[in-house]
């Protein structure tokens, strides 16, 4: 609905979403339902958790070749332009893409789950309809947020002797902290997790390559926090 109502008002109206976070969420991606350009990043869903770097425009062929224009060079764009020897990995990651998505889904609603049942409020909340690889858990305070993060970290397979700590970040009007113990630097296919420090102090989590890794971690992070009072 959102997509198509503009498009009488004004026919010169291009819909272009950020599609991060939502690529093979559900049966149907933002082209098939009236967006005329999406783009995303290939550390996320699309990667498979396996490609380094990298991003993609799909939709309406003129629209991406304007992007790719504007990537490279007018009357260039995407004829040319660096793949960095990584095609290999670009197509392995696509094809391993939607098994990698159905785990974080997994990892989400089990997240879900049992932080409701601790008495956290949780959005998405567990068993329902998703439309990206989030889930957000709201904890209450700031020293919680930061025992979250640093148990999560702790249980990753990258850097778990390091404990997370809030420092500012671009973008940010508050403190971020984050865990982030993956093997493709700010992966987000894999299970990270990361809060500002102001209220209502959530924690956002993504990704996640076995919902068994997430479990795993969940343990810590409940033993961190505790029910909440």
């Amino acid at each position: 609905g959102f997509i198509i109502i503009p498009c009488p008002q004004n026919p010169n109206t291009i819909c272009f979403v950020d599609n991060c976070y939502g690529e093979f969420v559900e049966d149907r991606e933002p082209p098939a339902v009236g967006a005329d350009l999406i783009a995303g990043s290939l550390i996320k869903n699309p990667g498979g958790t396996i490609v380094t770097a990298g991003g993609y425009v799909a939709g309406k062929a003129d629209l991406v070749e304007a992007a790719a224009c504007r990537l490279t060079a007018p009357g260039i764009g995407s004829t040319g332009g660096a793949t960095f020897e990584q095609n290999r990995l670009l197509f392995q990651g696509l094809f391993l893409a939607p098994q990698m998505v159905g785990e974080a889904l997994k990892g989400n609603h089990l997240t879900a789950y049992v932080f409701q049942e601790l008495g956290y409020p949780v959005n998405p909340l567990p068993m329902t309809p998703r439309r990206d690889v989030i889930q957000g858990i709201q904890l209450g305070s700031a020293e919680k947020l930061i025992a979250f993060c640093q148990a999560i970290q702790q249980h990753s397979p990258v850097g778990s002797y390091l404990d997370p700590v809030p420092a500012a970040m671009p973008g940010y009007e508050s403190q971020l902290v984050m865990a982030g113990g993956t093997f493709i630097d700010g992966s987000t296919s894999e299970f990270s997790a990361d809060g500002p420090l102001r209220e209502p102090y959530i924690a956002f989590c993504q990704g996640g390559t076995h919902w068994t890794h997430v479990a795993i971690a969940l343990e810590a992070a409940i033993e961190a926090v505790g029910v909440r009072c």
